[in-house]
């Protein structure tokens, strides 16, 4: 008995292992996504969210204003953007923008009431969609090549640009109204609509989120004046520039490799 004890400890001893195989001895991590494009952009697409502050420099703001109880500030207004680029070279780019904003606002006559001592009211509305065409231009690399199939985007660019496009609009005011002649008071709406060339320069960053998402910060200044026709006679062309800044998402597109 002890002799067959001897050697079966003799054998358990010795026996080697049986290593299992390599791909069941440890978890396979799996792969990450990569930290780089497979080429340098291409083109990007975007969409942003902002504030325009109008310079709101001609005589309609200024009898707007004064009759009415409306402030400048009131024709400020939240815009939204969406642009696309193509890229050209290293650091310049070609974009497309359509962007829209839009102003409400309800307001009453400061030196008239009706018969009844109530106030005159009336609603404004400022809208306009300015789509337009520019170039982009990055005031650093935006990235580098370290492989011929890896290509390193920057965490921060900087660009500067400018364009020029077409801005549609609309000034409407509806409500009650002060005839000067005989003081009455008579509901209408007044309405003036239209095409108006534009131009804007712009500059901001594109702040690196993801590997193709980018926080774009962007800031601009537009230029524009549009017609109000018939509807406010001998007026002069109503100022439709002002300084708008956005923020919001832009994808980047890689080259095919």
């Amino acid at each position: 008995m002890r002799y067959w004890l001897l050697v079966f400890l003799t054998l358990a001893v010795t026996t080697p292992a049986v290593a299992a195989p390599a791909d069941e001895a440890q978890p396979q991590p799996s792969n990450p996504t990569p930290d780089f494009l497979f080429g340098g952009p291409k083109g990007s697409f975007g969409i942003r969210a902002g504030w325009l502050v109008g310079r709101d420099a001609s005589d309609w703001y200024h009898f707007v204003t004064d009759q009415l109880t409306l402030t400048n500030s009131d024709f400020n207004r939240p815009t939204i953007t969406t642009e696309g680029a193509i890229t050209l070279t290293r650091r310049l780019d070609l974009v497309f923008g359509v962007d829209y904003g839009q102003s409400t606002t309800n307001s009453e006559y400061r030196r008239f009431v009706d018969n009844n001592r109530l106030p005159i009211e009336q609603t404004t509305v400022l809208r306009e969609t300015n789509i337009s065409a520019g170039v982009k231009y990055a005031l650093t690399e935006r990235g580098r090549q370290v492989s011929r199939l890896a290509w390193v985007p920057r965490s921060l660019v900087p660009y500067v640009g400018g364009g020029a496009g077409a801005m549609w609009f609309q000034v409407k005011q509806t409500g009650d109204f002060v005839d000067f002649v005989d003081l009455s008071v008579f509901s209408d709406v007044f309405e003036a609509k239209g095409w108006a060339p534009s131009a804007h320069v712009f500059g901001g960053v594109d702040l690196r989120l993801l590997r193709r998402m980018f926080l774009t910060i962007d800031g601009r200044y537009v230029w524009a004046k549009g017609d109000l026709g018939r509807t406010w006679v001998d007026f002069d062309p109503i100022d439709l520039s002002g300084f708008k800044m956005t923020a919001g998402i832009n994808f980047v597109f890689e080259e095919a490799r």
